[in-house]
């Protein structure tokens, strides 16, 4: 049995993820803020779960110590939005954009750190959740747009640097989420995260080449 590990599976994206895995069978680890969230989708779908925030190095370390040297795909998708209502950078704080930093890019990076033996020997994979937002010049968007773009880099250079993992850094596009909902757009008028968990699914499936995909553009593919 094939074992993943999914961070912000409370709800959105992450859970829509972890139901697509569990019903493949996949043995699933858990994680999010919301313990009361994330009990019921461990509940749902049979994974460990273990609350609390990827910020924190110990919760961190009690993730990897829970995956074990048995994983075979992490994905990162845990992220904040920053301050919100989202501010233009001319008065974004230097301490906020610090903190969305340290969730949506430091984080990531030390959890791969964290679980990369155990990858490398399984020859795993790593899905890193990114954004337009990364790569277009959204207003107000500056700051959670360059944390993504970080992440972006960050995974450019890992799969450059790790033949035997592969990684993939994903767009999946505009859905309906409380994240969406908190920046001010028009969440119900976008696809539930369970379209972008489907077409990301592609990846895992067929075990695609490292890079950069969009869910659009995979829910498109024949």
């Amino acid at each position: 049995m094939k074992t993943a590990l999914i961070t912000g599976a409370s709800r959105g994206l992450g859970r829509a993820l972890a139901r697509t895995l569990a019903r493949d069978g996949w043995n699933l680890v858990v994680d999010a803020r919301d313990a009361a969230a994330l009990s019921a989708v461990a509940a749902e779908t049979g994974a460990t779960a273990i609350p609390g925030d990827v910020a924190d190095p110990a919760h961190r370390a009690a993730l990897a110590r829970a995956a074990g040297s048995g994983l075979d795909l992490l994905v990162n998708n845990a992220s904040t939005l920053g301050p919100t209502p989202m501010p233009r950078l001319a008065s974004l704080p230097a301490g906020a954009l610090a903190d969305t930093f340290a969730t949506n890019v430091l984080a990531p990076l030390a959890l791969i750190q964290a679980v990369l033996p155990g990858l490398r020997e399984r020859r795993g994979a790593i899905l890193n959740i990114t954004s337009d937002a990364a790569v277009e010049g959204y207003e107000t968007w500056g700051g959670y747009g360059a944390s993504k773009a970080a992440l972006e880099q960050l995974s450019n250079v890992l799969a450059a640097e790790e033949p035997d993992v592969a990684v993939w850094w994903a767009d999946p596009g505009e859905m309906n989420t409380a994240m969406l909902r908190a920046a001010g757009e028009d969440a119900d008028a976008a696809p539930p995260p369970e379209e972008a968990a489907a077409a990301l699914h592609r990846l895992v499936s067929g075990r695609l080449p490292s890079g950069r995909y969009r869910a659009a553009d995979l829910a498109a593919a024949p």
